[in-house]
């Protein structure tokens, strides 16, 4: 009996809460922890910044606490927001979720907004595609692209913060649970250098690889990658001249000297157009470069998830060698 009275009573203190919260508040909150700009979180709720930030007053009040704070020309979450932030977010994909499960999704008058986690390397080969396409066949969706600092954005799938995250793996790390996967697009490696390398002519040798020195992106901090790990297979080992943090000032740097650089083919072509580089076939073997698809099954059967995973499979059908 006395259990029953105890439950009556928290359900009778969580209603009380819920009626000081208008629900459409939790958007305003939602929008502002990912875009962390009063601006920003407007346009995405198609609001005015102006009833957007009296809105925030009102959820301020709901919940006690300041819950984003201005720093740094940013919103900042409170330690409450980021207390809450989850369980926010979980209730309203679940809402999405379950309110959307017949619902037809038509991308021609669409204002969905896709956060999607990807490196600059993933990005700048692969997204420029994608995003144009986009454009012509959904012209009123919005993308946000992050990088979230981690090889596999776990957590912030699980959470709803971000819709996909695009990434490789080579180690085969097994998935937690809910986690799923998609090979998306298979590419073959390449080495490129200065079209006027002093030691390369028409053919890259494995001895003029392992005597040149070596430019190499480590995005997420780590001290080798797959090239490297091949070359251990062989009991052979290059010579590291560079290491970038991102991708995009690597062509230049190739450019500009004799240093080697190996990376996915579709990468290297679209550097190739930025530089004055050559593009070598890599000369040894090495497995292809298998760029995946990261989502988690709590919002991967939506059908505007469903549609824009299409999207990408048909773009990597599509895309050259």
């Amino acid at each position: 009996m006395r259990q029953v009275q105890l439950l009556h009573t928290i359900m009778h203190d969580m209603h009380l809460d819920l009626r000081k919260l208008d629900l459409n508040l939790l958007l305003v909150f939602h929008a502002l922890f990912i875009h962390r700009s009063v601006t920003a979180a407007a346009q995405a709720l198609s609001l005015s910044p102006s009833a957007l930030s009296h809105a925030l007053a009102r959820l301020r009040d709901a919940i006690g606490d300041e819950l984003f704070v201005r720093l740094d020309n940013q919103m900042q979450p409170t330690l409450r927001a980021e207390q809450i932030a989850e369980t926010v977010s979980q209730a309203l994909a679940q809402l999405s979720a379950g309110l959307s499960l017949n619902q037809r999704f038509d991308p021609a008058s669409s204002m969905r907004h896709f956060v999607i986690s990807a490196s600059d390397y993933t990005a700048f080969a692969i997204l420029p595609r994608l995003i144009n396409h986009l454009q012509h066949v959904a012209p009123h969706i919005t993308l946000r692209m992050v990088n979230t600092g981690q090889k596999l954005a776990i957590a912030e799938l699980a959470a709803g913060h971000i819709d996909f995250a695009l990434g490789y793996d080579e180690e085969r790390t097994p998935l937690p649970a809910g986690m799923e996967e998609l090979d998306w697009l298979q590419d073959d490696y390449v080495a490129i250098a200065s079209k006027q390398h002093s030691r390369i002519r028409r053919k890259l040798t494995l001895a003029a690889y392992l005597k040149a020195r070596h430019v190499v992106v480590t995005p997420w901090n780590e001290s080798r990658g797959v090239i490297d790990y091949v070359l251990d297979g062989m009991a052979l080992q290059r010579q590291v001249a560079v290491q970038l943090p991102n991708v995009l000032v690597a062509p230049f740097i190739i450019a500009g000297g004799d240093l080697v650089m190996t990376l996915p083919r579709l990468a290297a072509v679209t550097l190739a157009q930025a530089a004055d580089i050559a593009i070598y076939p890599a000369p040894f073997a090495i497995p292809p470069y298998t760029l995946k698809i990261y989502s988690h099954s709590k919002y991967a059967r939506s059908a505007a998830h469903l549609w824009l995973r299409q999207q990408m499979m048909e773009l990597a059908t599509a895309t050259p060698p």
